[in-house]
């Protein structure tokens, strides 16, 4: 008879593809996932693994099976929390995603005050690109996330936290240092350095320079690296007001504030509209949203 544990089990190992690791991550011997997994395949009657020296992969059924496996145990953790919404406010541990372009330079003032502000909610931090924390939250292992809006997915809540307007990055000694404000109009043949593909951030800069994706020439990993080519001359780019506030940026870089309305990234949370916690998700959004006005002004503040 097929059961939960089975289903967690053939979950880690198509998210892992190795034994070993999948029984790491449940937290059992590598015997005793394999026994399980092949109980499983006789019960139903079908392969669901195909083994390799090198680790496994599943079948196509095996994949099917996994898929409708991660529903059954994304509602089964939805019935497991819904006594949360009769606890008040948010207790237990908070399942957090984060964008790589927000979390390390807004984390380090928020983790504190939510800690204040919920001194009974234990956070899990996962920080990668907006596609994977979106598919992480639609499967259940992400309670919510920090990422820039609109998502696009309409089985997601959204709740604005605030804006975060962009500056222009531009070498100081040359000719766009002297303009201020920026100009958008302005970018046009210049070369645009930007975070490599998956990272929103990179679609909205294109955007807001209507440039064609293939128009661009430099692409690096993070923020500080765009930093260091704009020193050496290498081109520009749009920096989120995040990143300047919290980090110093040399002598060598000129940073220029486009006029109103200039271009800004929407920040907010979201979380799946069917999560027993949703109620205390709005909750949360709401104090992220007041706190950060005053945190704002004070960005080096606990």
């Amino acid at each position: 008879m097929l059961t939960l544990r089975q289903l967690r089990y053939l979950q880690a190992l198509s998210e892992t593809e190795h034994f070993g690791r999948a029984a790491r991550r449940v937290g059992v011997t590598q015997p005793a996932l394999s026994a399980q997994i092949r109980e499983l395949e006789d019960d139903l009657g079908e392969t669901l693994i195909e083994r390799r020296p090198s680790g496994a992969r599943l079948t196509r059924f095996g994949q099917e099976v996994a898929e409708r496996g991660a529903r059954v145990l994304a509602l089964v953790h939805e019935i497991e929390g819904l006594s949360e919404r009769y606890r008040g406010p948010l207790a237990g541990p908070l399942r957090l995603g984060v964008i790589p372009s927000v979390g390390p330079y807004l984390l380090p003032r928020l983790l504190p005050f939510l800690r204040q502000a919920l001194p009974q909610m234990r956070v899990r931090l996962r920080e990668t690109i907006t596609e994977r924390l979106v598919a992480e939250l639609l499967a259940d292992r992400l309670d919510c996330i920090l990422a820039s809006l609109p998502l696009g997915e309409e089985r997601l809540e959204t709740a604005e936290l605030f804006q975060d307007p962009f500056r222009l990055a531009v070498p100081a000694e040359g000719p766009l240092a002297r303009k201020s404000p920026a100009d958008l109009q302005g970018l046009s043949g210049q070369d645009l350095i930007l975070l490599e593909e998956g990272h929103c951030m990179r679609d909205q800069i294109l955007a807001f320079c209507r440039i064609p994706p293939s128009a661009e020439e430099l692409s690096v990993t993070n923020l500080a690296t765009v930093i260091e080519l704009i020193e050496s001359g290498a081109g520009i780019s749009l920096l989120p007001g995040l990143f300047t506030e919290t980090n110093e940026v040399s002598e060598r870089v000129r940073l220029l504030p486009f006029p109103e309305p200039g271009p800004k990234r929407r920040i907010g949370l979201a979380w799946r509209h069917s999560h027993p916690g949703a109620a205390q998700f709005r909750d949360l959004a709401a104090k992220i949203a007041a706190w950060h006005g005053p945190a704002r002004a004070a960005p080096h503040a606990a």
